[in-house]
């Protein structure tokens, strides 16, 4: 069947599939709905703020897309997400953990343990929640992809956000694992962005985005558009023989960590 799409009037393919995607209502959570929706995907998104998803909704388009508020590390908001989504649209295909936060900015060697246990909460366990709970609910016996969103800071050292960097890098190591025990029904694979332009990473260009841009090759600093287009690949069929792996999309920055 085909349905007019709210983002341009177009017409476009359902495909049958559908996803959840944490962490959406806006940045690169928002970017990885829109091009799932463009496709045909029916998409349940969560986050924090309900007024920020109902935006997020009607924007996307409210006969393919719906919402559940909630914080990503609470259990019970883990299983109502699964749930609503099963619920709306009978099956769960997809699982994209994008939710996260990086509440500090210093050296690890300071850093108050509290706020390292919020960052491994809300960055990792959450997204060991929302898997295991997609797993149970449709993908042990369906199939599907899961798809991480990490960082470049956990591949390299990260001054000022080591606890971010750390949370990511266990995220990567949380995505092999994973890929290991679903296989073969479910591909699971991170993408680790470079600095996105979004409010969560506004800290690190704000006011001086030509200056951070200077030392990516491409030119510029990303889009949630990037991340979403790679998201899109990593659950679709084109990837079909991929998992276990980081997609590192970073406009070229690591090109400049040569010898």
């Amino acid at each position: 069947m085909t349905t007019q799409s709210e983002q341009g009037g177009q017409a476009v393919q359902d495909t049958g599939k559908v996803a959840l995607i944490t962490g959406a209502s806006r940045g690169i959570g928002y970017g990885v709905a829109e091009a799932l929706v463009a496709r045909g995907d029916r998409v349940c998104i969560t986050g924090r703020g309900e007024d920020a998803l109902k935006e997020a909704v009607e924007r996307l388009g409210s006969d393919r897309v719906i919402y559940i508020a909630g914080k990503a590390h609470d259990e019970a908001h883990q299983a109502a997400a699964v749930e609503r989504t099963m619920e709306a649209f009978g099956r769960v295909d997809y699982l994209v953990n994008n939710a996260g936060t990086n509440p500090v900015f210093g050296p690890i060697a300071e850093l108050d343990l509290g706020v390292a246990r919020k960052v491994f909460e809300t960055n990792v366990v959450s997204a060991l929640g929302f898997a295991q709970q997609t797993w149970k609910a449709w993908q042990k016996e369906n199939g599907g992809a899961i798809v991480n969103i990490a960082s470049i800071a956990g591949l390299s050292p990260s001054p000022f956000i080591g606890a971010y960097g750390i949370s990511k890098a266990a995220m990567i190591n949380l995505t092999v694992q994973l890929a290991h025990e679903m296989s073969p029904g479910v591909r699971v694979n991170a993408i680790a962005p470079a600095v996105v332009k979004t409010k969560f990473a506004a800290a690190l260009y704000e006011g001086r985005e030509e200056e951070a841009a200077a030392g990516y090759p491409l030119g510029r600093l990303g889009v949630p558009e990037d991340i979403g287009g790679a998201a899109a690949f990593l659950t679709s069929e084109q990837s079909g023989w991929i998992t276990g792996q980081t997609l590192v999309v970073d406009g070229g920055l690591f090109l400049n960590a040569g010898v």
